[in-house]
C-alpha cells in the first residue's frame, strides 16, 4: 500500500488513548491512567521504529511528523533512526563497536570498568534486571554518549544538534499536556516513562545473541500477548531479513515459512516470553564481554632505536692491517 492504513490508524489510536487517559482517567483512576498512558508510550516506540523503516507512508518527513511527539521523552527520533539503521549491518550484528545497540562490552573494555559498574552491567544482563535498570543505565549511557558526541564537535555535530532541536520542540507539547492534566512531571517519568522502556526491554533483551553466522544472532518468540505491542518484531529475524515489510505482514510472513526461518536462525527459538523469563530472570542469558572478539586497544609502537655506529680502528693499528 503506498498509504498504510493499519499503521496510521494505530498511531491515531496511541496519542488519543494517551490523551484520554490523562483528560479522564486521571482525575479518577490515577493509577490506571498511568498504567494505561505506559503501555501507550511503549506502543510508541515501536511506532517510532516502523515509522523509521519507511512505514506508514513513502514520505520521510511525514513518517516523522507521525510521531513526533515523545511520549517516552528520552531519545530524539533522528537519533535513534541513525543508529538503528546502522544496527541493520547484519554482518556487524552484536559487535561492540561497531552495532550501536549491543549490550556486549570488549573485553579489555570491561576488564578496564570499577568492580561496581561490573557488577551492575552483570545485573542487567539478567532479565529481571533489564527490565528495572535497564531502562536508567540505557538513557544514563545514552545521554552521556551524546553530550560527548556535542562537546566534541566536528563533523556530523549540526545533524545531531537538529535531531535534539526537533525532539525538545516535540516534546513542549507533551509537557503542556501533563501540565493542563495536572500530572507532576517527576511523576510521569517513574510511572510511566521508566515503565514504557520496562516493556519495550522485554522485547530486546534477548533480541541478538552472539553466533557465528549474521542470520544466528537474531531471535525468533512465537507467541506472546505483548506481540501487538512490539509490532510484531518479536519474530524478528523476519524484521531483519525483510525490513520493508510492514508490521502486520509479519506474522503471515513467518507463517508462511516457519521451518525456513527457524533453520535460517540456527534454532534461536523460544515458544513465548515467559520461557525466557523462566530461564534467565535471575541468570544471566550472555557475558557482558562480547564471547568472540578479542580486539585490543593500539599500543604504540617502542621507540626506534638509532643504528650502532661501527667501532673505530685505531689509527696505528688500521697502518698494521694496512
Amino acid at each position: 500500500m503506498r498509504i498504510e492504513w493499519p499503521t496510521l490508524a494505530l498511531i491515531g489510536g496511541c496519542y488519543g488513548i494517551w490523551v484520554m487517559a490523562g483528560l479522564w482517567l486521571w482525575p479518577v483512576a490515577p493509577a490506571v491512567a498511568l498504567a494505561v498512558m505506559a503501555v501507550m508510550a511503549a506502543l510508541h516506540s515501536s511506532l517510532v521504529h516502523e515509522c523509521l523503516h519507511g512505514h506508514p507512508t513513502r514520505n520521510r518527513l511525514l513518517n516523522e511528523a507521525l510521531v513526533a511527539l515523545p511520549l517516552s521523552l528520552v531519545h530524539p527520533y533522528r537519533r535513534y533512526r541513525a543508529t538503528h539503521l546502522i544496527h541493520h549491518h547484519d554482518a556487524r550484528l552484536t559487535d561492540p563497536f561497531e552495532d550501536p545497540e549491543s549490550y556486549y562490552k570488549a573485553r579489555w573494555k570491561f576488564a578496564a570498568m570499577p568492580g561496581w559498574l561490573r557488577a551492575l552491567l552483570r545485573v542487567n544482563n539478567t532479565m529481571l534486571g533489564r527490565i528495572v535498570l535497564g531502562p536508567l543505565l540505557g538513557a544514563v549511557g545514552f545521554l552521556t554518549s551524546e553530550l560527548r558526541l556535542l562537546r566534541k564537535g566536528g563533523r556530523g555535530v549540526r545533524g545531531v544538534r537538529l535531531a535534539w532541536a526537533l525532539h525538545l520542540a516535540g516534546a513542549l507539547p507533551v509537557l503542556a499536556a501533563l501540565l493542563a492534566f495536572g500530572i507532576p512531571l517527576w511523576l510521569y517519568v517513574l510511572a510511566v516513562a521508566w515503565p514504557a522502556l520496562s516493556l519495550i526491554s522485554i522485547r530486546t533483551y534477548a533480541e541478538h545473541r552472539w553466533h557465528e553466522t549474521p542470520q544466528g544472532r537474531t531471535i525468533i518468540v512465537e507467541r506472546s500477548p505483548l506481540a501487538w505491542l512490539f509490532l510484531h518484531n518479536n519474530l524478528h529475524i523476519v524484521h531483519h531479513e525483510l525490513p520493508g515489510a510492514p508490521w502486520y505482514a509479519l506474522p503471515r510472513l513467518y507463517r508462511e515459512r516457519r521451518e525456513h526461518w527457524q533453520a535460517l536462525n540456527g534454532g534461536y527459538v523460544y515458544r513465548n516470553y515467559w520461557q525466557l523469563f523462566l530461564a534467565h530472570a535471575l541468570r544471566a542469558k550472555e557475558p557482558v564481554a562480547h564471547p568472540a572478539l578479542k580486539v585490543f586497544p593500539e599500543v604504540p609502537h617502542p621507540p626506534a632505536v638509532p643504528p650502532v655506529p661501527p667501532p673505530t680502528v685505531p689509527r696505528q693499528h688500521a697502518r698494521r692491517v694496512a
